[in-house]
C-alpha cells in the first residue's frame, strides 16, 4: 500500500467513533481527537493521528482511563492543581488550559500543575487554545529519559518539550512548540519505519557514542549541547518535582513499559492576560509587525525564506486542510486493524 491522503474531516470522525465504542467519555474523546488531529494537520505528524493505534492498545490494558474523575483544586488566586486520574493528556492538557484562562481572566495569570496524567500528544494544542483566547500561553511536560546528559554516557531527562503562543493581528497565534532535543523519539521510530538515517547530532548508541543509523539510536542528543540539556532539567523541575511526579529514570517508558502500567506525568500550563501590561490591540499589532519585520529579512539563499516558529506548520495545515493528512502504509493498516477491532468504518 503506498501514501495515502485522508481528508482530516474523515479521520476525525473515525478517531471520535472508534473512542466512543471503547467506552472513552465524549469530552475525554472530543479532546483527544481535536489534539491528534490538530498535530497532523500541522505537520507534526511525530504526535498526530499515527499514534492513535498506541492509545488505544494503552485504554484496553488499562493505562488510560476512559472515564476520569478529574479534581481540581484552587491554591491560590492565580494558582491551581488538576489530577487528571490518568486518564489522556490531550483532555487533561486542555481541561486545565481552560483552568489557566479563568484564573487568568480574574487574577492575570494563571497556572496549573496537572498531575496523574499521560501523554498529551503536542504541547501547542493547549498554548493555541490559550492565545485563541486573547492571551499568552505556555506549556510544558515531561518524558521518559531518552535524552543523553550533556558530559554523560546515560539518558536522565527526557525530550521534555516547551510550547508558547501569543495572539497576531490578521493570522493564526505565533506558537512556538519544540523538544529540548533536535528530534523526538516518535520521529526515530518514523525513521526507523521508512528506513531513513538520522541526521548528524540527533542520537547515541547504547554506549553513548552518536550514530545516525536510526535503528541504533538508543537516546537522543540535548540540542545545543549543555543549553537544551539546561532547559530539559528546567521543565522536569516544573513537571516532575512541582507537581511531585517521577522525574527522569523513574518515569516509566510510552513504548518499553507494559501498557497496563500507569505512567504518572505531569505538565504546567500557564495564561497571561495581555491587558495587564499592554492594550491587547497594540499588543496584537506590534506582533504582527515583529513577525512580518523577521520574514522580510534578506535570507542567506534564494528560494528560502527567513521563516519564524510555526510558519511551517500554519503552511502544512493550509495544504492538508486541502489535500488531506498523508498516511503510510503501516499506519493505514494499524487503522484498519481499529476498524475491524471496533466496527467503524475507515475507508
Amino acid at each position: 500500500m503506498k501514501k495515502m491522503f485522508v481528508p482530516h474531516e474523515r479521520l476525525s470522525v473515525f478517531i471520535k467513533k472508534v473512542l466512543l465504542n471503547a467506552g472513552v467519555r465524549e469530552d475525554v474523546a472530543y479532546h483527544v481527537n481535536e489534539g491528534l488531529v490538530q498535530a497532523s494537520l500541522r505537520g507534526v505528524d511525530s504526535h498526530g493521528i499515527r499514534l492513535f493505534p498506541h492509545y488505544m492498545a494503552s485504554v484496553k490494558a488499562g493505562r488510560i482511563n476512559p472515564d476520569p474523575e478529574y479534581k481540581f483544586e484552587r491554591t491560590s488566586a492565580s494558582t491551581g492543581k488538576f489530577d487528571a486520574d490518568h486518564t489522556f493528556g490531550h483532555a487533561a492538557g486542555i481541561e486545565s488550559a481552560r483552568k489557566a484562562v479563568e484564573l487568568a481572566k480574574e487574577a492575570g495569570t494563571g497556572s496549573i500543575a496537572v498531575f496523574n496524567s499521560t501523554h498529551f500528544g503536542a504541547a501547542a494544542y493547549f498554548t493555541l487554545e490559550i492565545a485563541k483566547q486573547g492571551m499568552i500561553g505556555l506549556s510544558f511536560t515531561h518524558a521518559d529519559s531518552l535524552m543523553k546528559t550533556y558530559a554523560g554516557k546515560r539518558a536522565f531527562l527526557g525530550t521534555n518539550p516547551i510550547s508558547f503562543a501569543a495572539p497576531v493581528e490578521g493570522e493564526e497565534p505565533f506558537c512556538l512548540d519544540m523538544a529540548t532535543t533536535l528530534y523526538n523519539f516518535n520521529k526515530i521510530k518514523q525513521l526507523r519505519e521508512r528506513k531513513h538515517p538520522a541526521p548528524e547530532g540527533v542520537g547515541a548508541d547504547t554506549e553513548g557514542n552518536e550514530t545516525t543509523d536510526a535503528d541504533k539510536i538508543s537516546m537522543l542528543l540535548p540540542m545545543g549541547g549543555y543549553k537544551g540539556y539546561g532547559l530539559s532539567l528546567m521543565v522536569e523541575v516544573l513537571c516532575g518535582i512541582l507537581t511531585g511526579m517521577p522525574y527522569g529514570p523513574n518515569i516509566s517508558s510510552m513504548f518499553k513499559a507494559p501498557l497496563s502500567q500507569k505512567r504518572f506525568l505531569g505538565h504546567f500550563i500557564c495564561a497571561m492576560r495581555i491587558d495587564c501590561f499592554q492594550e491587547e490591540k497594540v499588543f496584537k499589532r506590534r506582533m504582527a509587525e515583529l513577525l512580518n519585520e523577521l520574514r522580510n529579512e534578506p535570507p542567506m539563499e534564494k528560494g528560502v525564506p527567513v521563516q519564524v516558529a510555526g510558519d511551517p506548520e500554519k503552511k502544512a495545515a493550509s495544504e492538508r486542510t486541502k489535500e488531506g493528512i498523508p498516511m503510510a502504509a503501516p499506519e493505514a493498516e494499524a487503522f484498519m486493524k481499529l476498524s475491524a477491532e471496533y466496527g467503524v468504518e475507515f475507508i
